[in-house]
Parts: structure tokens; C-alpha cells; sequence
């Protein structure tokens, strides 16, 4: 087994990728040019990958894999001593979102064999090929369009996918992932910057993420303007053509169909049950008491990635702020990747 390689490998990315964000473009050597090339060619293919949205995902991946956090995260986890074929069909919602499971595979002993999104074509084979050098070579991977000859899978797609996946892999291992979305409490008395925090939660990625919050809840006498007051420092998100396509018309649906709607010209709040909202808007709910709250997050624990919410409510939740930089052992649909890994 090569995982001390591997694990120094990505160590060398890490600091790969943290030098590359630390230089102004002028300072740009031949290779750094090529990466930026990479990520201007990511956001032509898929508008919704913007350049600073990229650095911002590189970003938390270059803070995340340290040696540390590596071998503490791999340490609750047995390595399997026979190498499998392990398929990944991976999302493309936000960049580099399969990343992780990639890491999982090679890092558990075996071997992925990787179908990428259609929408996120660039930047994972380029950290590979980088992950590969810096290990010596010692990084086993294969590009396939058709999942054949392997022993696990692990997909992720919508609600409709996921029922066809389950049939289509049901004679196989598998972890197959739907729709899931983020939720915040808000307490009441969080101050204007833990406001600009939870903003950070709700359109990172334009909100396309598992972990954007689509879905508030909060005290039945809360002003909703100071909700309003801390989304400003995003308001330049209008100008993105397909976040503004889809505003103009959800807006124009509220319009016909009469609904009551708040609009601050950027994003709408709607009071809804719903859990989910369609882009460019964020649904909110009152309630009287945490029992409200906690009886709402059991009820939907199933479609429910993570919850953001100030410590001292004493719900099993993420700072705000927290919910776009998740740690190395949080999983999506909160199954134990690594575990499933160990074992098949």
C-alpha cells in the first residue's frame, strides 16, 4: 500500500494550491498560468463556476488537507487490504464537489474509476494529475464514461436519478445520494456580522449546494428586514446572468399568482413550509418555541444536510458561517463514505 505517499502527496498539493491563490496574476509563472487557464475554461463551459467560486472551494480543500487532518481523519477507519473497483459517478451542483469521494477511494486501498459531470469537466483530473506527481506515481485512478467491471458504487443525483441508480445498481454495493438542502435557526439575538456569516451560507455557489441554506426559521416577532439589511454585501449576485434569470422569474410567478412575497432586488423571502426553494429565493417559517424547531428539523431529517444555528440552541448544528467548510469526516447525506470503503 502506498497511503503515506498518497498522504504526503496531498500534503504537496495543499501547498500547491495555497501558493497559486497567494500570487497576484502579474507574479504568474507557466504552470499557474495554465491553472488559471483551467478555471477560465471551467466557468466558459458552466457559468455558474466562477472563477472566484472556484478559488473559493480550492481555497477550503488547500486548508483541509494538512497531515494532520488527514491521519486523524483516516485513523478511525481500517484500510482494506485488497483493492477494489470502486465507481463514481460524481455531481457537478458546485465545483469540485466529488473531490472527496475521489480521496476516499484512493485513500481506503482502491481504485476509481471516476465518470465526471458534464458540468465539472477540468479541475478534479487536474488536481489528480498533480495528486499523482506529488505521490510518486502512487495514485491509481481511470476516466470512464460507462461504469463496467466494478465491485461498489457510489452516485449522486436528484430524486428522480437516485429511484433509476438504486434499480439500475441493486445488484451491487452502492451508496446512492438525492436532493438534500440546509436549514438555519435563528435565535433572536444574533449580532449584524453573525447575520453576514449566515449570508455566507445562503449564496455561496449562487445556493446550488447541499449545504446552502434554502429554508430559515425564526422567532414569531423577528423583524424580517434585519435578515434583508445583512444579505447587501452580495447584492452584485443580481448581476450574474442565469442567477438573474432565474429571480426575474420567480419574481414574475409571485407577481401573477399574487403571492406575498419580501424583495430586496437580488433575492425574494417567502413565507413557505416548503423545505426547498427555487434559486433566488429563501423560504421562512415563525416559531414560538425550539420544540416547533426541533419537531420540524426530525421531520425532515431525510432532506436535511446540515443545520446552521448559534451553539447555544442545542440542536446538532454548524456555526453560521460554518456550512460551505465542512471537515474532512462530514459526509454527504451524512453516510459514512470511508466506513462503507473499509468494508466492501
Amino acid at each position: 500500500m502506498n497511503i503515506e505517499n498518497q498522504v504526503l502527496g496531498l500534503t504537496r498539493l495543499s501547498d500547491y494550491i495555497k501558493a497559486f491563490l497567494s500570487k497576484n496574476s502579474e507574479n504568474y509563472n507557466e504552470n499557474d498560468v495554465d491553472f488559471e487557464l483551467l478555471m477560465k475554461k471551467s466557468e466558459i463551459e458552466n457559468p455558474w463556476f466562477t472563477v472566484e467560486n472556484q478559488k473559493f472551494a480550492l481555497q477550503q480543500w488547500a486548508d483541509l488537507l494538512t497531515e494532520e487532518n488527514i491521519n486523524n481523519w483516516l485513523q478511525e477507519y481500517s484500510v482494506s487490504k485488497i483493492s477494489k473497483r470502486v465507481g463514481l459517478i460524481l455531481a457537478g451542483n458546485i465545483p469540485m464537489v466529488g473531490f472527496h469521494d475521489v480521496i476516499s477511494v484512493v485513500l481506503s486501498n482502491h481504485i476509481p474509476l471516476i465518470k465526471l459531470s458534464s458540468k465539472d469537466r477540468y479541475m478534479i483530473p487536474f488536481l489528480l494529475k498533480k495528486w499523482n506527481e506529488f505521490s510518486d506515481g502512487n495514485v491509481a485512478f481511470e476516466f470512464v464514461e460507462r461504469l463496467e467491471n466494478f465491485d461498489a458504487v457510489i452516485a449522486t443525483g436528484s430524486n428522480n436519478t437516485a429511484r433509476y441508480l438504486e434499480y439500475y445498481f441493486k445488484n451491487h454495493l452502492h451508496i446512492i445520494r438525492k436532493n438534500r438542502t440546509s436549514v438555519a435557526v435563528i435565535k433572536g439575538d444574533e449580532t449584524e456580522d453573525e447575520l453576514k456569516l449566515l449570508a455566507e451560507d445562503i449564496f455561496r455557489y449562487f445556493g446550488l449546494g447541499c449545504r446552502n441554506v434554502t429554508r430559515l426559521l425564526i422567532p414569531q416577532d423577528y423583524v424580517i428586514d434585519r435578515i434583508f439589511e445583512s444579505f447587501i454585501g452580495f447584492q452584485d449576485i443580481i448581476n450574474h446572468n442565469k442567477y438573474a434569470n432565474n429571480y426575474d422569474y420567480n419574481r414574475a410567478v409571485y407577481l401573477l399568482n399574487q403571492e406575498k412575497f419580501w424583495d430586496n432586488n437580488f433575492v425574494m423571502l417567502k413565507e413557505d413550509d416548503k423545505l426547498f426553494s427555487p434559486l433566488s429565493v429563501i423560504n421562512f417559517s415563525r416559531y414560538s418555541s425550539l420544540d416547533e424547531v426541533k419537531d420540524f428539523i426530525a421531520a425532515n431529517e431525510e432532506n436535511i444536510q446540515c443545520v446552521v444555528a448559534k451553539e447555544e440552541l442545542g440542536l446538532d448544528s454548524v456555526a453560521l458561517g460554518e456550512a460551505q467548510n465542512p471537515g474532512l469526516s462530514t459526509y454527504a447525506d451524512n453516510v459514512d463514505t470511508m466506513k462503507f470503503l473499509s468494508v466492501i
